[in-house]
């Protein structure tokens, strides 16, 4: 690994890098590692974030007596053995191989059980760690992206043959709206997005602080409420972070939010001084390894592999957590709703915190910890 400079992490939070995970030199955060003998908790983060987007939360529950595990994700941060070339295979980013990234790291530390926590794009790889290996993981919290179950498989076609999907009509719907639009998933697919986000004229720096801004609970539109469809006329309906204005970048989208230097100065959840991490780690790697996540997503790989598993659930103890004020707890309409019908057969707790938008455990972390610790303690007794 590079000669990089340490984490700003808070006490009781260790930094090492942990080889031969499924491939990858491992870069993890770690508390609770002082004593042998505690329950394993693993934290998996989304986009654009990193382990770092866990130093608020690992110190209560590792107090709580749990060996906490954060790993920077295949594709991310200080992570190594992976790579993000746009023409590269994209299997290396299948759900099934970052499932196996996470069982690698956790059998690495010398665990056969675990608890899975996974906040945004970490929320469905926690989701399906805990739907594919329940033996190994045995409870699982969701952030911020809820869990509507696996793809179904074409149904009753003997006699009258489901034809091949074409591409989605709501793609050319979202383009003939009278305010063009188009949605984030798709254009984070395309070649230019990593190009857009790391050589954005704002910097790195300012293009991330306004896009946290953007996505939490001090920009003062999230005001999210459940959408009727899956239609152009309803995903308009989302902040341009989701649904972006046709012919614009994300760093130009953002930009329009940028926060004043006063709001900035006031920011407790996410001060400068902590954003510069980030910028940092993204300026030097680039957003592609993220990328191509969503790539894998909007490909049709993920819906024909995950196939499957069309008609399992999560039959673990599950809870969901999110912001109030989060678009991404109804961002694709039906999930939330599924997710507590069927998909989680022991859904133990969804809660909606006040007070946060889409980064819940950076923007409210004293309640996050509370309510995962709540959670944990009747999971063992469910």
């Amino acid at each position: 690994m590079l000669d990089l400079p340490p984490p700003p992490l808070p006490a009781g939070i260790r930094s090492r890098t942990i080889d031969g995970i499924n491939g990858l030199r491992m870069h993890v955060l770690e508390a609770g590692f002082e004593s042998k003998g505690r329950p394993c908790i693993l934290l998996l983060h989304g986009f654009p974030e990193l382990a770092f987007s866990w130093r608020k939360v690992m110190p209560a529950l590792s107090s709580a007596g749990y060996h906490v595990i954060a790993p920077d994700q295949r594709g991310y941060g200080r992570t190594t053995g992976w790579s993000a070339d746009y023409d590269d295979d994209l299997a290396p980013f299948s759900l099934f191989n970052l499932v196996r990234d996470a069982l690698g790291l956790v059998s690495a530390f010398g665990y056969r059980q675990a608890d899975v926590v996974g906040h945004d794009f970490g929320s469905p790889v926690a989701a399906w760690c805990a739907l594919i290996r329940p033996d190994v993981f045995r409870s699982v919290t969701m952030m911020s992206a809820p869990f509507g179950g696996p793809p179904a498989l074409p149904f009753g076609t003997v006699d009258n043959p489901a034809k091949p999907a074409a591409e989605d009509p709501v793609h050319r719907e979202l383009a003939a709206l009278p305010r063009p639009r188009k949605h984030y998933q798709w254009y984070y697919s395309t070649r230019e997005a990593n190009a857009d986000m790391h050589r954005a004229s704002q910097g790195v720096h300012d293009f991330l602080r306004a896009y946290y801004h953007h996505k939490s609970a001090d920009w003062t539109d999230n005001k999210p409420y459940p959408l009727r469809a899956w239609s152009a006329q309803e995903l308009a309906k989302l902040p341009t972070y989701y649904v972006m204005d046709l012919h614009e970048t994300m760093a130009e989208t953002v930009a329009k939010e940028m926060p004043s230097a006063a709001a900035i100065a006031v920011n407790q959840w996410l001060p400068d001084r902590e954003l510069a991490y980030y910028s940092v780690e993204y300026s030097r790697t680039g957003f592609q390894g993220g990328l191509q996540w969503y790539r894998y997503g909007t490909s049709g790989m993920l819906n024909n592999e995950m196939q499957l598993f069309a008609g399992r659930s999560i039959d673990v103890p599950s809870c969901f957590i999110s912001g109030k004020q989060d678009w991404g707890t109804y961002q694709r309409p039906g999930a939330f709703e599924t997710m507590q019908r069927s998909a989680c057969t022991k859904m133990l707790g969804c809660h909606l915190v006040d007070g946060a938008g889409h980064w819940v455990q950076q923007e409210q972390p004293v309640e996050v910890s509370r309510l995962l610790l709540d959670f944990l303690a009747k999971a063992r007794t469910a």
